[in-house]
């Protein structure tokens, strides 16, 4: 008996549909992944439908499977026909059981679960500015680090969003962002801004030389905590002796400065240890800007215990600071000397006794900062401690440390009392370990000084670079300070050392091997049918 007209239209019909459905369940399962449960129903229905006309018709379909023109295919048919429906089955499954599984062995794109924690339970839309510039194989390497890491945020939060600037190739957003290095990652949210530096991702050897591991999760979840407002680094700057105060307008003021650093995330307030002889539970670094004053002697001891338990400083000194505060840096490895730096191949124009410190002879790569009369940072050999100390800015081979300077002179190098040249003008200290009697530890203290307060100062923070240092030395200052428990995540950095015949082999084999086989497969299987 065969089909009727009206039940092979009706058979064709729910052919037709069954397709839909099918095509529609996916679509839904794909881009609509809240309505999970509806794709599934409408991929029943589209199996449903189908399974109906082919019942309906059945006789007809027989007819066409066995007929002699379709015996020949129908073998490739009903295998393609599986095949097809074994791939949209499973990749609707996996839409809607979307599962990763990280089988690297150092588990490189799992995020910790603290990360995972932030990026879950963000609230406000949060965008990353990843400025790039090929500059050299540690750039490249944080750049594609960067860009899987940033790929794995995004997959744990919609609110978050990366765009990576090349900067020789689009300037002016480098410069509108104020950004002079490459790798530098900016995290903005609202109105809350904060900048990650190439060095807060990666990890240096004890002596600060080169590069053994990669560790810019801990940096990227710090920043994300800060633009949320979620936490905030505090930093107190010391009044009672004529410093520069952040709340002054006044040309020796740091008013600007605070104002950067609040722009920063940084909570800022002051502190004067001779009314408030205790260190706050809350403070993330003390900032002693140019004492007038020397500190009495509490005050003295007070911020000698903060240093040696822990404690981050940054003094910023001139030529005529208190004998006691300079004598404070003595046991950390360095001393801060009378006099004044000149510099004749490097100045502002006309005074000598501003050097002027250009990119490649400071910490940050900074285009050009200077320094209106400052002293030098000289390194002593008589600590008993293990101090690793790093230059922040130095001055060229033709400056000396002019012991008598007089601005109304012609400055001369006094050979036998003047100190040549090339001298530091800021330095960072950084203390691993120090033993006491008690034979406890005290971990990863960190001093940073500068030989001039002014350059920060209200006048001049604008000019060059001078506000982006100051800025990147606080930075630098609390990099690692923990104000929330974030699991540390170090990569190790690894090299592949190959040589030139290595690498052209890799490139042609990688080229050429797989049609060469698949050319010689091919003429086996001729050669067998011929």
């Amino acid at each position: 008996m065969q089909s009727s007209p009206n039940y092979r239209q009706i058979s064709q019909m729910l052919a037709i549909l069954g397709l839909v459905s099918l095509l529609i369940g996916l679509i839904v399962m794909l881009l609509l992944s809240g309505l999970k449960l509806v794709g599934y129903g409408v991929l029943l229905l589209g199996v449903l439908f189908l399974a109906i006309a082919f019942v309906i018709d059945f006789r007809r379909v027989g007819r066409v499977l066995i007929a002699r023109r379709s015996r020949f295919s129908t073998g490739a048919t009903v295998m393609i026909s599986i095949f097809l429906g074994i791939v949209i089955f499973v990749n609707a499954i996996s839409i809607g059981n979307y599962k990763r599984f990280d089988v690297t062995s150092l588990a490189q794109f799992t995020l910790t679960s603290q990360t995972k924690q932030v990026l879950q339970e963000l609230k406000a839309p949060v965008e990353v500015l990843f400025f790039y510039g090929v500059k050299n194989n540690i750039d490249i390497l944080l750049q594609s680090y960067a860009e899987s890491l940033l790929g794995e945020y995004k997959n744990y939060s919609d609110k978050l969003s990366a765009k990576f600037i090349d900067m020789d190739a689009q300037p002016e957003q480098a410069r509108q962002n104020g950004v002079t290095l490459p790798s530098t990652a900016i995290f903005k949210s609202e109105n809350l801004r904060r900048v990650v530096l190439p060095f807060e991702m990666v990890e240096l050897d004890p002596q600060g030389q080169s590069i053994t591991g990669i560790e810019a999760e801990h940096a990227f979840t710090g920043a994300l905590l800060e633009v949320t407002g979620a936490v905030q680094k505090k930093v107190y700057f010391l009044v009672g002796h004529g410093e520069a105060s952040p709340g002054s307008d006044a040309a020796g003021g740091y008013r600007t400065a605070r104002e950067a650093l609040l722009d920063n995330l940084f909570q800022v307030a002051t502190i004067d240890l001779a009314v408030t002889p205790v260190i706050p539970d809350d403070m993330t670094a003390l900032i002693i800007a140019g004492p007038q004053r020397p500190l009495n002697s509490s005050e003295i001891d007070i911020i000698r215990r903060y240093i040696d338990n822990s404690g981050w400083v940054m003094i910023l000194l001139n030529p005529a600071s208190p004998q006691n505060v300079r004598d404070l840096l003595l046991p950390w490895g360095v001393r801060v000397e009378d006099g004044t730096v000149i510099d004749t191949s490097s100045f502002v124009s006309p005074q000598k006794d501003y050097p002027l410190v250009t990119r490649t002879k400071n910490f940050f790569s900074l285009t050009e900062v200077y320094f209106p009369g400052a002293t030098a940072i000289i390194p002593t050999e008589n600590s008993s401690l293990e101090l690793d100390i790093r230059p922040l800015a130095y001055t060229s081979t033709a400056s000396w440390l002019d012991k008598d300077f007089d601005p109304k002179q012609e400055p001369a190098l006094t050979e036998g009392v003047d100190v040549a040249g090339p001298l530091a003008l800021g330095a960072l200290i950084i203390v691993p370990f120090k033993e006491t009697g008690e034979a406890t530890e005290v971990k990863d203290t960190r001093i940073v000084v500068f030989g001039d307060s002014d350059f920060a100062s209200n006048q001049h923070f604008f000019n060059g670079n001078n506000g982006e240092l100051f800025v990147n030395a606080v930075n630098l200052l609390t990099v690692g300070k923990e104000i929330v428990s974030i699991e540390r995540k170090a990569l190790p950095f690894r090299r592949m050392l190959v040589t030139q015949e290595q690498t052209q082999f890799i490139t042609y084999s990688s080229i050429g091997i797989l049609p060469l086989l698949m050319l010689i497969t091919a003429a086996v299987v001729w050669w067998r049918r011929r």
